[in-house]
């Protein structure tokens, strides 16, 4: 079964001809002008990837992934004329896979989206546990959901990805690159420092119950404790 990808960009030229080249691929595509049309399409159409334009009308691309419903397993793609490095992160960390700056060469366009096909795929076919446990934290995979002693706890995308690969794995102690390369995928525009961020705000959003739940593997990296049930 070929795959589907939705192309939401409000230049329709460009659109066009991102979708040609994805039919020559072998792709299902799909095309929207706006964010709203993109949320809809997403919602009927289900696109295993989409390469979604940052400057939109109705709604942003920032907005469209902040919207974005059913998002387990959807890879996202952002093109935008900024190549500002904080608007580069702000669409990483609402949870996009990906980004390229126009303008762009359309070949490496399709090499990124066969690259990215390609992991969520991987990511799909890896039998994952429906729940992760530790001490009072509990995380629901399916649902994507975060508990501590039964509160609901808002985490972004990314901050969910690296809990969840840390509880999936106790003990075993990552590097930055690591976790780099397998929570974000991609040489990531804000460096290994970011990892440092986000454990940092994992940490605060657990609360005191279990801040011993993530530690710091000095001069390595982090990893999960095991010592809990």
């Amino acid at each position: 079964m070929s795959r589907k990808i939705l192309v939401a960009d409000d230049e329709q030229s460009i659109a066009d001809a991102i979708a040609y080249a994805l039919r020559r691929e072998g792709y299902q595509v799909e095309t929207a002008h706006d964010g709203e049309d993109a949320l809809s399409k997403a919602a009927s159409f289900r696109p295993d990837v989409i390469i979604l334009d940052v400057m939109m009308p109705k709604l942003t691309g920032y907005d469209v992934c902040r919207k974005l419903e059913n998002r387990i397993g959807v890879g996202i793609i952002l093109l935008t004329v900024k190549d500002d490095i904080v608007d580069k992160v702000l669409g990483l960390e609402l949870g996009a896979d990906d980004y390229m700056t126009k303008p762009f060469d359309v070949r490496e366009l399709m090499a990124r989206t066969k690259a990215l096909v390609r992991r969520m795929e991987k990511s799909k076919q890896e039998e994952k546990p429906e729940e992760l446990t530790a001490g009072a934290v509990r995380m629901h995979i399916l649902q994507r959901m975060l508990y501590v002693d039964q509160s609901t706890i808002d985490v972004t995308p990314k901050e969910f990805d690296l809990l969840a690969l840390l509880l999936s794995h106790k003990e075993r102690v990552y590097t930055r690159e690591e976790l780099l390369e397998l929570v974000w995928g991609m040489e990531y525009a804000g460096g290994t420092r970011t990892v440092d961020i986000h454990i940092q705000r994992l940490r605060k959003k657990l609360g005191d119950v279990d801040q011993s739940l993530i530690q710091t593997v000095y001069g390595i990296g982090y990893k999960a404790s095991g010592d809990r049930a």
